[in-house]
Formats: structure tokens, sequence, C-alpha cells
């Protein structure tokens, strides 16, 4: 799976207002000087984040965008799908008609995988990420990808055990 560019600049925006929302919206022209993403593009992302009310937009001199919720309720995979990108790396898109109609034979760790990777990216908030970016490289404790995928096997070993 590759992640697109707009689910990149969609998370990056996001972390952008959610670190500079105060005293003040933040103005879309200030995220693309700061993230060097075009106004354009920034704006077709943003009216699709308001409309899931991920963020709220202030009009007038000063105004721009705030987040809806607190970034400590905001996860990663919410906003990639707020912009209506897919979290898939089944070749069928979930349908299991991967191969003439019918499912393939790897379908089930494609599916599998979906599943840890929404999983791990609805763990990981805002919040998190401005705490992380903040923090010395040595206080960051929070789990990597390979430690999700690893408790994840082990989660299904205990199921079919069970």
């Amino acid at each position: 799976m590759k992640l697109t560019t707009k689910a990149r600049y969609a998370v990056t925006a996001m972390l952008d207002v959610a670190i500079h929302q105060q005293p003040s919206p933040v103005a879309i022209a200030d995220i693309s000087r700061r993230q060097e993403i075009s106004q354009s593009y920034l704006e077709q992302l943003f009216a699709r984040l308001r409309r899931q009310s991920l963020v709220n937009s202030v009009r007038g001199p000063g105004g721009g965008y705030r987040l809806a919720r607190p970034a400590l309720d905001i996860n990663v995979a919410e906003i990639i799908h707020a912009i209506d990108e897919p979290l898939d790396v089944t070749k069928c898109g979930g349908t299991e008609k991967c191969k003439n109609g019918k499912r393939c034979l790897t379908h089930k760790v494609w599916s599998d995988l979906n599943t840890v990777i929404f999983d791990f990216l609805s763990k990981v908030t805002l919040q998190r990420l401005i705490d992380e970016s903040e923090a010395p490289e040595e206080e960051i404790i929070s789990p990597t990808f390979a430690q999700v995928i690893h408790n994840y096997g082990n989660e299904q070993k205990n199921e079919t055990t069970e």
C-alpha cells in the first residue's frame, strides 16, 4: 500500500492547525507557507475536513481554521477517511473478487494487514504527534508499527487456540 500525497498533506495540515491554532485560527496561507503545500490544494482538503467535522472555519479578517475537537480526540485514520482516501492493500478493494471474480489465495493476509494498519492509525492522535515532535527521541515510548504487527500476530494466535 502506498499512502497518497493527499493523505500525507491532510495529516500534515491538520497537525499544523493543532500546533498553531492558539491564540487565533490558522490561515491556509500560513499552512501553505510553513508546509510548502499549495493554497488551492489545501482549500480542497479543508473543505472535506470541514464537511467531516474535523475542523471549524472562522470567516473574516484573522479567520482560518481550528480543530473541531481536541487534538487528543482526532486520529490519523479518521483524517485519511475524511478526505476519501482508502486504507486498503487488497487488490479487490475488499470485495473478495480478486482473481477472475473469486477470492485470491492471499486475500486474507492483505485483509488482515488492512485491519492492522487501520488499528495502528486509529491509535495515532494529533496530540500524540505533537507530543512526539516536541519530545527528545529517547523519550518516545509509543509502540512502533512493527510492535503493533507483532502484537496483532499474537492476538490472532490466541484467538485460534481458544
